[in-house]
């Protein structure tokens, strides 16, 4: 059984951070020392600083530091049969020096260190590195394998600014609601029913342990409640914060248990003592590989989610084997690699030409209505995330009292 990043740097609570560190300036959380000249307004809500672009790349310098969640940088030595690291060394002559990281707060501020050459960003860490200048601006005709990516990974929210892309898309995947098949009846279409309080599951209901499992309720209310005004569930002012909260309130009466821990998960599904919640597809198939009689699916008013992007420090030392490692590492072969040894969808659609029979219809690789249902994790920030100027969002910091606040 592989064990991937996702499931390792989410077993403790220190690693919750991981889902939830600020994408913006934000008190707490690290910040994002952004610069204060030069640069243009970036439509998420901060001034990005003048970094240049490569136009062209001259000779591999021979090393690399790359900076990667675990899981994303194998070189065989946790599975012999996952290894795209030696590859690239043999192919670059580029000499790859990993460290791994933790959580999203972890790598923004080794990032600042100028150290590393390149890094897997999440979603809740890259505009961050943007907004600081800790990183620049791709050239992505400088990268052959970008071509292949989806489109719908391109140019989005985390990933670029104002049409420019900071990064390389790598993989994602979607929360998704699992339920016990001989328990649960009918089979729900919708996360209603994980938030009724009058649930006749009562007990063993699950739910995802983080500060950013508000956004799952502010999505919900964002489809059911339109009058809360709800338009991105990562832009909350402080009325649509309280909806979600009292909302997450009267679930607490019905959960049995928060899960952060994925083999936790699977036990109490396989025992019964969860029957229905929040998930992640490999869990799912993790379960149902161990006899759990588990289906889930993506509910009617979607899902949040994650998507990774590599990104390519301001100051990198080895800008050319850099360049060089974000075309292999989104190559056919290494991208299908990763994308199955971490239990994700790859970006490169001919990473699905070569994966095993049915991996990437299982994880929905390349099925762009299904991506489009996905509401990507971003951390809230004061400047509302939704284009809104005439209040302020809540924050970060104001999610994670308000977690503590909703657990009791």
């Amino acid at each position: 059984m592989r064990i991937n990043r996702r499931f390792r740097v989410l077993a403790g609570t220190a690693a919750l951070a991981l889902s939830v560190a600020a994408c913006g300036a934000e008190s707490g959380g690290g910040g994002t020392d952004t610069p204060s000249d030069g640069g243009s307004s970036a439509p998420q809500g901060f001034q990005v600083p003048d970094i240049p672009m490569a136009d062209a790349l001259g000779d591999n310098e021979g090393a690399i530091n790359i900076l990667a969640w675990p899981g994303y940088a194998e070189d065989g030595s946790s599975d012999k049969n996952y290894d795209w690291v030696h590859p690239f060394e043999k192919e670059t002559g580029c000499k790859a020096n990993v460290k791994t990281f933790a959580t999203s707060d972890e790598a923004v501020e080794l990032m600042k260190s100028g150290q590393y050459d390149v890094v897997s960003a999440s979603g809740d860490a890259s505009l961050r590195l943007i907004a600081a200048g800790d990183v620049a601006p791709v050239n992505t005709d400088l990268v052959p394998n970008y071509a292949d990516v989806w489109d719908f990974l391109k140019d989005r929210d985390w990933n670029s600014v104002n049409g420019q892309m900071y990064g390389i898309p790598h993989g994602y995947g979607a929360n998704l609601l699992m339920w016990r098949t001989d328990i649960v009846k009918p089979a729900p279409t919708s996360w209603g029913v994980v938030f009724d309080e009058n649930s006749p599951y009562a007990g063993k209901v699950t739910a995802y342990d983080s500060p950013i499992y508000i956004a799952d309720a502010a999505l919900y209310l964002m489809k059911t409640q339109p009058d809360l005004g709800i338009t991105d569930p990562y832009a909350l002012d402080a009325d649509q914060l309280a909806a979600a909260v009292d909302l997450l309130k009267k679930q607490k009466t019905v959960v049995g248990e928060y899960w952060s821990d994925y083999t936790k998960e699977i036990s109490a599904f396989k025992s019964g003592d969860s029957v229905l919640g929040t998930t992640w597809q490999i869990i799912v198939s993790l379960a149902q590989a161990e006899k759990a009689p588990v289906k889930a699916i993506l509910p009617e008013e979607g899902a949040t989610g994650w998507s990774d992007t590599w990104m390519i420090s301001s100051k990198a030392e080895h800008p050319n084997c850099a360049y060089a490692w974000m075309n292999h590492i989104i190559s056919p072969e290494a991208n299908d690699s990763v994308a199955e040894w971490f239990g994700e969808a790859p970006a490169n659609a001919k990473a699905c030409d070569i994966a095993t029979e049915g991996f990437c219809d299982e994880y929905h690789a390349g099925d762009e209505a299904f991506a489009d249902q996905i509401y990507y994790w971003t951390t809230p920030i004061s400047e509302c995330l939704d284009g809104r100027t005439d209040v302020e969002c809540t924050t970060y910091s104001d999610w994670t009292q308000a977690w503590t606040e909703i657990k009791g």
